[in-house]
């Protein structure tokens, strides 16, 4: 058997009109889905500019309950008339909490549930435990007409354990819409090469791929936050089931030689695409045995903090 899927990364620079970032994503659905794209994933939290550089309870004006989110409701009705499964990052109201959230919308419009992000950060220009509660949904997969998907987070494609949970409940791929750039505590790092590092590796492990993306531009905030910002540097990619980047937006070409990322792509909006079999992935996942010989009686440490619990 054969099941083709054509996975889609996408990447734009958000700024302060949220209707015209809104325009921008649908436009690049509609140009993935037009190249033969079935899943396009769209950037973490991709309505507005990215609040959480600063720390300020008027951002959470902008959380919205998921019944009924205007932006969930625009983009549900474009997956249906495309025919494509687009997983929508949105911020979440639930009664006194707050969530950010992917909405997962199959082909046909309908909306298969909510993932709430699992890890929260916590650090200069990335302050989201002011405004963010953690999830509560634990890690989920969904069984969407081109196959079952893993959704995570941003920080969550941090963690091997989110993961190689995502990979054990079945899912064929594994989304992560993304926002990660500039350090304001330091100038000189460059976080970019890491990040791609970590979750080739997740792929790699897990025998899954993955599909990244990302935030570009520099974005600043309104008064009276007009000095703070982070600038993103995109780099979103594909990722097979070795962890050999396939595509990746702004890579120069014949840079993804040897399954290796561009160490500098161009910050350029716009989307790549590859086509992967799930069923011939799924096969050699079987073959390798990295899921038969797990030992997971042996991996207590890692439901703890610390590696133990006290005697």
């Amino acid at each position: 058997m054969v099941r083709k899927v054509v996975l889609a990364a996408t990447q734009f620079e958000c700024t302060e009109d949220k209707a015209a970032n809104a325009d921008k994503a649908e436009e690049l659905v509609r140009k993935a889905a037009a190249a033969g794209a079935n899943i396009i994933l769209l950037q973490e939290l991709f309505q507005g500019l990215y609040w959480c550089a600063v720390q300020d309870p008027a951002f959470l004006a902008w959380a919205a309950p998921a019944e009924g989110h205007p932006l969930v409701g625009r983009f549900a009705a474009l997956a249906a008339e495309l025919g494509v499964v687009l997983p929508v990052p949105f911020f979440e109201r639930h009664n006194n909490a707050h969530f950010n959230s992917v909405a997962v919308i199959d082909a046909d419009g309908s909306c298969k549930g909510v993932y709430r992000k699992s890890h929260i950060p916590d650090g200069p220009g990335y302050t989201e435990k002011f405004y963010f509660n953690p999830g509560d949904t634990g890690f989920r997969v969904f069984d969407t007409k081109y196959g079952r998907i893993g959704m995570a987070i941003c920080w969550d494609q941090w963690f091997p354990e989110a993961a190689r949970a995502l990979a054990l409940q079945g899912a064929e791929v594994v989304l992560y819409p993304t926002a990660i750039g500039s350090e304001p505590q330091d100038a000189g790092l460059d976080s970019y090469a890491h990040w791609v590092r970590v979750q080739q590796g997740h792929a790699g492990a897990n025998l899954v791929p993955i599909v990244v993306s990302n935030r570009i531009g520099a974005e600043r905030l309104p008064p009276p936050h007009a000095a703070a910002g982070n600038s993103f540097y995109g780099g979103s990619f594909i990722a097979g089931p070795q962890g050999q980047v396939l595509a990746q937006v702004g890579a120069a070409p014949g840079a993804l030689a040897h399954g290796n990322a561009d160490p500098a792509p161009a910050r350029v909006e716009g989307f790549c695409t590859a086509e992967l079999d799930l069923d011939a992935v799924a096969a050699t996942r079987a073959g390798w045995g990295v899921y038969r010989d797990r030992r997971p009686e042996l991996y207590g440490a890692l439901a703890t903090l610390g590696g133990s619990r006290p005697a």
